[in-house]
């Protein structure tokens, strides 16, 4: 049976008004499609901006070095971006359909709160022009019942300008003799550069990580040509007139009692090759048991790894030293007759935590599996351990920042029957494992070390982990992938001291740029025996400095 079809009709008039009906519908049929795509993109924000929340959580629950957990929520952050950037594009998609319906309304998606826009950025007022009359009645007598502002976020390019700074000469009509005031100083003999251009290429090359290439041709975009040979040239010499800070912060960090260390590989060149260099950091935090000392971090260069390097920077040191196993570098200074004293290994939690996780990792196992590659095997004792570990770190959490007696208070009553347990627990099992597997050198890992692993039962200064080194070596990975090697050993240097500066004024929360450029204005003409007042944690913006 064919189905019946309406015949169109014939009247030209009806025509046109079917065919402003079937537009209409289609149109209302695009725009509630549109709703839907929006609907679905705002949808999915908000599930990534949630799921980024419950990661961030579970992140300050359970470490800041959990395996891979860095790694993971930066990619969650960018997948939040590309959500909430395709919520914003069909949010406008959706209001331009239902524009042209008059009975569909776009969809209006909630967005996230923004802040206030911050108090110290300055304000320019345009004021809209007040109409002459009344827009309703015509009538000129107007009066002000106030005023809406809408606040506009903008950024001025940066600019570029040349000081010129006059120094007038004069002869005196007595003696014949001529005057003139003292040529300003600048950290290159007879150079160029401002202090403010200095801090910038300073912190753009080891805080932002861009080769002096790249800036170079950033430069060149923007007008003010400088050759890669010249700016090397302010850096080298800008690295120079701050070594006396650099200085004071070795002095400040060696003065602690309790000192973090480790190392990591920095590439640098080499006749037709790179070779394998090493960066080392030394960090004094003294936040986690309510130390009132400032933070800071110095840093070391070397060739190689060798022990005599970390035994040459804390030469005239001794104290409690938290750090790896890295017995080639570290034993010497464990020594009991060392002079000036023996240092006091403090074992890294972290560390031994992690070689069980790897052995017991359900996550990345089940992943393995869903995409059809074949899995590790999830060791239960492995399993276990992180557990047991994990309750250790549960206690320290809760006494984070507080007081050493009532950090130790606490460790001797909950911590101390943990540990003991844990190495009873540790030697029976190594007891039922071959001598070569992966879980046995994890147990050995921690029983040979095991006074190293519980004086922090004994010192309520000690931290379970060395992560404030790791955390203050983290620019270095960073910096790899960006220049990739250094070009010499005199280079891995100027690393270390630019690397002590800016990391030092990061873990006070300074601007580094800020106070680099200040103090870059400053030291000159600072008194020697006060450079301390140049330092991050005593540091005062001079009113005269010029701005960033």
């Amino acid at each position: 049976m064919e189905a019946a079809i309406s015949p169109l009709p014939d009247d030209v008039e009806a025509l046109k008004a079917l065919v402003a009906a079937m537009a209409r519908k289609a149109d209302e049929a695009e725009a509630k499609l549109a709703n839907a795509m929006a609907h679905q993109s705002a949808i999915e924000a908000l599930i990534a901006h949630l799921k980024l929340q419950i990661a961030k959580l579970k992140r300050e629950q359970y470490g800041p070095s959990a395996e891979r957990s860095r790694r993971l929520l930066d990619q969650m952050e960018l997948q939040l971006e590309e959500l909430e950037a395709d919520a914003a594009e069909d949010d406008l998609i959706a209001e331009g359909a239902a524009a042209k319906t008059a009975t569909v309304t776009a969809l209006e998606r909630k967005r996230p709160t923004r802040k206030p826009f911050p108090g110290h950025l300055p304000r320019e007022r345009v004021v809209v022009p007040a109409p002459c009359s009344c827009p309703a009645c015509g009538g000129d007598r107007l009066s002000k019942l106030g005023e809406d502002v809408t606040e506009t976020l903008e950024v001025i390019s940066r600019s570029w300008k040349v000081i010129q700074t006059v120094r007038e000469k004069f002869s005196c009509r007595d003696c014949e003799k001529i005057a003139q005031a003292p040529a300003p100083f600048h950290v290159v003999p007879r150079g160029w550069a401002g202090p403010s251009f200095l801090a910038m290429l300073l912190f753009e090359k080891y805080g932002e990580h861009q080769p002096l290439n790249r800036q170079a041709e950033r430069f060149a975009r923007e007008g003010v040509p400088l050759s890669l040979s010249t700016l090397a040239d302010q850096v080298g010499a800008a690295a120079h007139a701050l070594m006396p800070i650099y200085k004071l912060i070795e002095t400040h960090v060696l003065a602690a009692n309790r000192i973090h260390g480790d190392d990591t590989t920095v590439p640098v060149m080499a006749k037709g090759k790179t070779d394998t260099a090493r960066l080392w950091v030394y960090v004094r935090d003294d936040r986690p048991f309510a130390g009132t000392d400032p933070p800071a971090a110095l840093f070391h260069y070397s060739r190689d790894r060798r022990g005599e390097h970390p035994q040459a920077h804390l030469a005239a040191w001794s104290g409690i030293l938290q750090a790896d196993a890295y017995s080639g570098g570290y034993n010497d200074l464990y020594r009991g007759d060392r002079a000036p004293g023996p240092v006091m290994e403090a074992g890294c939690f972290a560390h031994a935590r992690r070689k069980f996780f790897e052995l017991a990792d359900v996550l990345s196992s089940a992943r393995k599996k869903s995409r059809g590659q074949r899995s590790s095997m999830i060791y239960p004792i492995a399993l276990e351990a992180v557990q047991r570990l994990d309750a250790l770190f549960d206690i320290e959490r809760g006494i984070n920042g507080k007081s050493p007696a009532e950090r130790l208070a606490v460790r001797q009553e909950l911590s101390a029957p943990l540990m003991a347990e844990l190495h009873t627990w540790l030697t029976a099992q190594v007891a039922k494992l071959s001598r070569g597997h992966d879980l046995t050198k994890a147990c050995f890992y921690m029983l040979k070390r095991w006074d190293a692993f519980t004086r922090f039962l004994d010192d309520g200064r000690i931290c379970l982990t060395n992560n404030a080194a790791e955390r203050a070596l983290r620019c270095i990975p960073l910096g790899r992938k960006a220049w990739l090697f250094c070009g010499s050993d005199r280079g891995g240097q100027r690393a270390a001291i630019i690397y002590t500066l800016i990391q030092t004024a990061k873990l006070g929360d300074v601007d580094p740029q800020a106070w680099l450029a200040d103090v870059l204005a400053r030291i000159a003409d600072h008194p020697a025996t006060r450079l301390d007042e140049l330092l991050p944690w005593n540091w005062t913006p001079h009113r005269n400095a010029i701005a960033a």
